[in-house]
């Protein structure tokens, strides 16, 4: 009994009223975007319910579960891991949806293998760089990291694009963050960003429409750009405070796509204000300098590349899939943590939070 007190005594409390603002704040817009004509669809509010309460369930097994012992199990992971992840292609499991094949059915709901090899992905990513730190000195270091990386992006990148950046984007917080010598990663970053004209040539056709409509945002006629302009209406609308809770006309009127996900943030905008989305980027402000705090504070290396990892992850989705809602990066179906609908990507990233929150409770006490 004394050492669970000990693990909640140094656990960043701060983090865990964070993830509980997130839910309300979650379950409510979901309840406003499933409010229709005067009805309630209730079954989306129970999914995201339930979502959470098994969300919150991960997190405390995460918490409680010392994360070194992910340290000895890199072959079962990463070989796991991408068995998981082609599970999309097997006839009868695998699911397409707008263009993509990103879910697998489990009878009763669907899951995203995606979103939860992106916690196995930092796993294995933290334990190589922490094992493998002096070699990232070399060009040769550098491309083996690569190597390591490359078959988790390569098998995501053709069915779900906005997945496949989080992952380079993990990569590349971490490995700076390890000390790779910055002359060389410069080299590399240049390498890829002339990499990317040919990498176009690859895409998906559906991948291809959403850079193209990024690229000319003022035709309306390429798919996704109406769905944007409809998104910056929302927000530009909910002016100051906000049409009130149930009352978003852009959202009533479903000029808005996928509310539930990808757009959710232009619900919130459209219906609470800027007062309300500013709030909301606090809330994710207030995360992320706490997770900075913990990589400051963790007691080895493994641990703090862990943190440091799920930091990119997070970062990089919040500025995703706010600045598509305005028109300002591409839209690419990435979510917005913790908010939008989702049973996958809560659990994912409830798992993530309880990781680094356990990186916090070791970097704090050095009696576990």
């Amino acid at each position: 009994m004394d050492s669970y007190w000990k693990f909640w005594k140094n656990a960043d409390k701060f983090l865990l009223l964070i993830a509980v603002f997130f839910a309300f704040l979650s379950i409510l817009m979901i309840t406003s975007i499933s409010f229709k004509s005067g009805s309630l669809l209730l079954r989306d509010i129970i999914m995201q319910s339930t979502a959470y309460l098994l969300g919150f369930a991960a997190l405390i097994f995460m918490v409680f579960l010392d994360y070194r012992k992910f340290e000895d199990m890199s072959r079962i992971l990463y070989i796991g891991s991408l068995v998981f992840l082609l599970t999309v292609y097997i006839p009868g499991i695998g699911i397409v949806s707008n263009g993509a094949r990103s879910w697998i059915s489990i009878g009763f709901t669907t899951l995203q293998p995606s979103e939860f090899v992106k916690i196995s992905f930092t796993i294995l990513m933290a334990n190589y760089f922490s094992r493998f730190q002096a070699q990232l000195t070399e060009l040769r270091g550098l491309l083996r990291a690569a190597l390591y990386a490359a078959p988790f992006i390569l098998i995501v990148v053709k069915e779900d694009l906005g997945s496949a950046i989080v992952y380079c984007f993990i990569w590349v917080f971490m490995i700076f963050f390890a000390g790779i010598d910055k002359t060389i990663f410069t080299r590399f970053l240049f390498l890829f960003f002339l990499s990317l004209p040919i990498a176009y040539h690859f895409m998906a056709p559906y991948q291809k429409r959403r850079i193209d409509a990024f690229l000319h945002p003022d035709n309306l006629e390429l798919p996704g750009n109406y769905h944007v302009w409809n998104s910056k209406v929302a927000i530009g609308s909910g002016g100051f405070s906000g049409k009130g809770l149930f009352c978003g006309t852009q959202k009533e009127l479903d000029f808005l796509p996928v509310q539930k996900s990808d757009f959710i943030f232009s619900v919130i905008a459209e219906e609470f204000g800027m007062l309300g989305g500013t709030f909301v980027i606090v809330l994710f402000f207030l995360l992320l300098y706490r997770i900075v705090k913990i990589v400051c504070q963790a007691a080895d290396l493994y641990g703090a590349l862990l943190a440091i990892g799920f930091l990119g992850m997070f970062l990089f989705q919040v500025f995703e899939n706010i600045a598509m809602t305005m028109g300002l990066m591409p839209v690419t179906g990435v979510t917005l943590p913790f908010i939008s609908y989702g049973g996958s990507s809560i659990l994912a990233n409830m798992m993530a939070l309880g990781l680094v929150i356990s990186v916090g409770i070791k970097g704090r006490s050095t009696g576990l």
